[in-house]
């Protein structure tokens, strides 16, 4: 069975969050099974492409309404990856420094049309068509309704919804950058008055999926406007939980961590790698250290940061360390608190993957107060460093954390996204911290818990079967 994979992201080419790991790491592991899985992804200018050699396996123009743009599909001439992956270039309006902008309607309508045009010419056309987001969610509305794209009518295609907070509203005077349809069914593109791609994928899509089944249930109440048509299209939705690379996050294999460890070197890895982040952020190595990674956006939490770190600080007990970015106002916040806090607390605004690693194998708890989260995969690469994750009961979070408080429970889980339960919340780590005996415990007990993609592959080649 062939499978074809279209995203925006995909790690290690490019990565703005969990849709570039989940994208580099599903095909991978469909591989190793009677899968073929390949990638198409846009190409842009970023150091992936500038440090790898590619070749050109077609070129073409695309219509985008009156517009002609000349697009290439390149390929990597080395095998880097353990899966093939193609690029769509257009230079025009592709080949950038960013990913995503304010304005990417022309920018990802080109690269799913150009991406089908390309198809067309194959000798064989593949078994499944898997669509990621919004960013190519109008490729089922094509599939089904494009004139152009008539020969894929029988090909099943799925969407898998990773975030559904973002759907690529777009106006409905730029419906002429769609190739020609039976306009009797433009009703499929319209949400709300808008254009929507990410609905109009639910509608036009075989399958539809989430990245983990309690997300997939909050979506039919809480899904930023899709919330009717979501239980409207239920009986196509289910929920498949992430998984995450054991080749790219595991401590006893990791070279971008300080020390390698497993589970019977776990405590002399772990503090030798929280030693390094204490020594090079100015921490109290023998205080529990506290970390956040990720984006400084609402949907994360972020905003009660400066008052829940201030609030959590004064009391002493505690080291905190933020790896991130985001928000302009909390930043500067988040970087005020260092002058009232040497010694217990700091920042490193950005991202660095290396240091990334590092924390996950040095802090002793993993803080995740997410708004939403869909999925999470910062949870899963805590358990298996043996850090403990802090986090609400919200969707994948939900379903891969167990409070320490109820049987086998190995986490710390708080309802509410507010000042007063986050502080809880790490007063919690602290009492736990303080027992070294259930603490190390616990530490070793989730370094074995299987978050690995091999059930998650399965799951979706199931799902491939009954639609195929």
């Amino acid at each position: 069975m062939d499978i074809i994979h279209l995203s925006a992201e995909c790690y290690p080419v490019a990565k703005i969050g969990g849709l570039a790991d989940v994208v580099g790491a599903l095909p991978k592991y469909q591989n190793i099974t009677t899968i073929t899985s390949q990638v198409i992804m846009p190409f842009y200018d970023n150091r992936f492409t500038k440090e790898n050699i590619f070749t050109t396996v077609y070129t073409a123009t695309l219509n985008l309404g009156s517009l002609t743009f000349d697009f290439s599909i390149l390929k990597l001439k080395e095998k880097t990856l353990d899966f093939d992956i193609f690029f769509v270039d257009v230079p025009e309006l592709l080949f950038k420094d960013y990913v995503y902008s304010p304005n990417d309607t022309e920018r990802f309508l080109a690269f799913q049309i150009a991406a089908l045009d390309w198809m067309l010419t194959w000798d064989k056309q593949p078994d499944i068509i898997h669509c990621h987001d919004h960013h190519t969610g109008l490729i089922p509305f094509m599939l089904q309704e494009s004139n152009k794209y008539e020969a894929f009518r029988k090909i099943p295609n799925i969407l898998t919804i990773h975030n559904a907070q973002y759907q690529g509203w777009f106006p409905h005077d730029k419906v002429n950058l769609i190739p020609s349809f039976n306009f009797n069914n433009v009703g499929l593109l319209d949400w709300a008055g808008s254009i929507n791609p990410l609905a109009a994928a639910i509608k036009c899509a075989w399958k539809v999926t989430t990245v983990s089944p309690s997300y997939m249930e909050e979506l039919k109440t809480s899904a930023n406007g899709l919330e009717s048509l979501l239980s409207q299209e239920s009986a196509k939705c289910s929920g498949i939980l992430n998984g995450i690379d054991w080749n790219v996050w595991n401590p006893e294999t990791d070279n971008y961590i300080i020390s390698k460890y497993n589970t019977k070197s776990l405590e002399a890895g772990k503090n030798a790698n929280k030693k390094h982040l204490c020594d090079t952020f100015n921490l109290d190595f023998n205080k529990p250290l506290f970390a956040f990674i990720g984006r400084l956006v609402g949907e994360k939490g972020s905003d009660l940061f400066p008052e829940t770190f201030k609030n959590s600080l004064e009391k002493n007990n505690a080291c905190i360390l933020l790896l991130g970015s985001g928000n302009n106002i909390v930043e500067h916040q988040l970087k005020a608190l260092k002058e009232d806090h040497v010694g217990t607390y700091n920042t490193f605004i950005g991202y660095d993957e290396k240091l990334s690693h590092i924390i996950y194998s040095g802090a002793d708890f993993l803080l995740m107060p997410s708004r939403v989260e869909p999925c999470g995969l910062n949870q899963m690469y805590a358990l298996k460093y043996g850090t403990i994750p802090i986090v609400r009961s919200i969707g994948g979070l939900k379903d891969t954390v167990i409070d320490i408080s109820e049987k086998n429970g190995f986490g710390i889980c708080h309802d509410h996204v507010t000042v007063t339960d986050i502080v809880t919340a790490i007063d919690r780590g602290i009492e736990l911290y303080k027992n070294k005996v259930i603490f190390k415990k616990i530490r070793k007990q989730i370094m074995t818990i299987d978050h690995s993609w091999d059930a998650s592959a399965n799951e979706y080649i199931n799902l491939y079967k009954s639609i195929n």
